[in-house]
């Protein structure tokens, strides 16, 4: 057990120094430890998680926080959606809204009007009763504008949030959501929104406990110790047990929670391993249950030789490049224009990611509910250096060293070496890459101090709204600088009151072209999901949107024998 316990210590030593050692000594490093754990006869993390009923996850990194208000990270929703829960949940096979917190709900027939019926059942994890009180307090909170809810907009389908969020009226009683009762919400919209039940499951959408809150600060001050283990009072199926910054953040399961009766797990350790050989390394070992990537140069042998362990479907969402137009020379549309047309996304897809990804040359996904946008650009060398002539720049003589930032893993730094290179290849510009861990990355984005950055959107619910909706002007996850009142208009104003779909698509599509002829961004491909998984797991649906349900993922005693490294 000591032997094991050393090896998780210089496991997490080797990551906390990953940005100051090559890539090739902390691989060494990893199968020298690798090997002296192997002398150890203890079980490892999933043997005795599957006696235990314990799922250990790779998470990918640490989270930024774990205040829904807060954050807007995959990582930080894997935890968040263990331990809150919204209205409604998804079935993990059709991503249709199910019940949770809610157990049922009307629906006016003008479609405007939602009305959720609250389970007598739902209590908080300190045993508090939960109501529609706390969904009203937590949404007043979510709109306040010191917060700085970057999510703040997901609410603003609801009658006069966003004018209140902006501090157009003062008065929340005007904002469509009120308890009728202690278990009656309603709802009031500003349009009718197809996609607005899935938005509830959003964790900007959750419900959080007010006096926990409220004990450790201002409702709306950030960075207070309501989300420490020990404080946290959630009423997911999960309770926050421990976080070990960089090291682990364990739940276990919530006595709490309405259903407890069929969570099958007993807990779960969220593992934050940053750098993806590591992770690999360590589910080779037997050291987590899943892995939240793969190396791009393990998929084909994975495929060819163990296809029961690596997962690749689908998945909603778009790799892509953030341009600071703040930046003086990425000011310039053509310039930018240029940038997105000098990728070979062909190429890239082809030989650096490997995952069977699709070349985008759209923001928003093909076929995202039945919404195809317009390509909005192509791969052409040739255009690209006449736009740059034009812009000043010939053959790339005068154009600033510009920086790339991407947050440290692997798969990102290879991305934006190929990168790197087409542009000195077919521009003549310099780009040097600088890389951070994900929550100075965070930093960096949220605070415009970067110039290139690597980005990554996942759809939150099946709309291509979740697509378009970021890049209204000052929206909060927009971060680049862009504004268009048009664009504006047409998302916010136009598309809303569409009742037709097909209607409402064309709109979308109008703006999409805007977004794309502007260039703010630069899509890069179209994401799959690949992870590694242990055929122990069970209960994991594959979907587009990686939807997890936890209480529905259970282990079966099934150890896989462990390869020498």
């Amino acid at each position: 057990m000591k032997v094991r316990e050393n090896f998780y210590n210089m496991i997490h030593m080797i990551n906390s120094l990953r940005c100051r050692i090559q890539p090739l000594i902390i691989i060494l490093l990893v199968m020298i430890l690798a090997f002296i754990a192997g002398c150890s006869k203890g079980q490892n993390n999933v043997d005795m998680g599957n006696e235990q009923g314990i799922l250990h996850w790779g998470n990918g990194t640490d989270p930024q926080e774990l205040d829904p208000h807060v954050v807007t990270g995959v990582p930080e929703n894997h935890i968040l959606s263990a331990i809150l829960e919204g209205l409604v949940a998804k079935d993990p096979k059709t991503l249709k809204p199910i019940p949770a917190v809610a157990e049922k709900w009307d629906i006016s027939s003008d479609k405007k009007t939602y009305t959720f019926k609250i389970r007598s059942s739902a209590v908080w994890s300190n045993g508090d009763k939960l109501n529609a009180h706390d969904f009203v307090w937590s949404w007043w909170r979510a709109l306040q504008p010191k917060l700085g809810n970057q999510y703040a907009y997901m609410l603003y389908p609801i009658e006069n949030s966003e004018a209140y969020s902006k501090g157009e009226i003062t008065d929340f009683s005007k904002v469509g959501v009120k308890a009728l009762a202690d278990n009656l919400l309603q709802i009031k919209l500003a349009n009718p929104t197809p996609y607005f039940l899935q938005l509830l499951d959003h964790y900007s959408m959750y419900p959080l406990h007010k006096k926990t809150i409220e004990k450790f600060g201002e409702a709306d001050e950030r960075g207070t110790q309501w989300t420490r283990p020990g404080n946290f009072v959630g009423n997911g199926p999960f309770l926050l047990k421990e976080w070990r910054l960089f090291r682990s953040i364990d739940v276990k399961k919530n006595p709490y929670y309405w259903d407890a009766k069929n969570v099958k797990l007993n807990g779960i350790r969220f593992h934050p391993i940053e750098n993806v050989t590591t992770e690999e390394r360590m589910f080779r070992m037997g050291q987590v249950h899943k892995t939240a990537s793969i190396p791009i140069d393990k998929v084909k042998a994975y495929q060819e030789k163990k296809p029961n362990l690596i997962k690749i479907h689908p998945y909603l969402g778009n790799y892509f490049y953030r341009l600071n137009i703040k930046v003086p020379h990425l000011s310039d549309k053509r310039v930018r224009r240029a940038l997105a047309m000098s990728i070979d996304r062909e190429q890239l897809t082809s030989r650096v990611t490997k995952g069977g990804e699709l070349p985008a040359y759209t923001f928003t996904p093909p076929e995202t509910f039945g919404y195809s946008a317009k390509a909005g650009f192509y791969f052409n060398p040739s255009e690209a250096r006449k736009l740059m002539f034009e812009a000043g720049y010939p053959d790339g003589k005068g154009f600033p060293v510009t920086e790339l930032l991407y947050n440290t893993s692997e798969g990102h730094r290879k991305i934006a070496v190929a990168i790197q290179q087409m542009w000195k290849k077919y521009l003549g510009i310099n780009i040097i890459l600088s890389n951070q861990d994900w929550k100075v990355y965070l930093d960096s984005v949220n605070n415009g101090n970067y110039a290139i950055a690597r980005a990554g959107w996942i759809g939150d619910y099946i709309d291509p709204n979740t697509f378009l909706n970021m890049w209204v002007s000052d929206g909060g996850n927009n971060r680049t600088g862009w504004s268009n009142t048009y664009y504006d208009k047409l998302i916010s104003k136009q598309a809303p009151i569409s009742s037709e779909k097909l209607d409402r698509y064309k709109i979308m599509a109008e703006a999409e072209s805007i977004l794309l002829d502007s260039m703010p961004i630069i899509p890069i491909y179209i994401y799959n999901s690949k992870s590694l998984m242990h055929p122990s797991v069970k209960g994991i649906e594959p979907n587009i949107l990686n939807y997890v349900l936890y209480k529905n993922i259970y282990l079966q005693n099934m150890p896989i024998k462990k390869e020498a490294d």
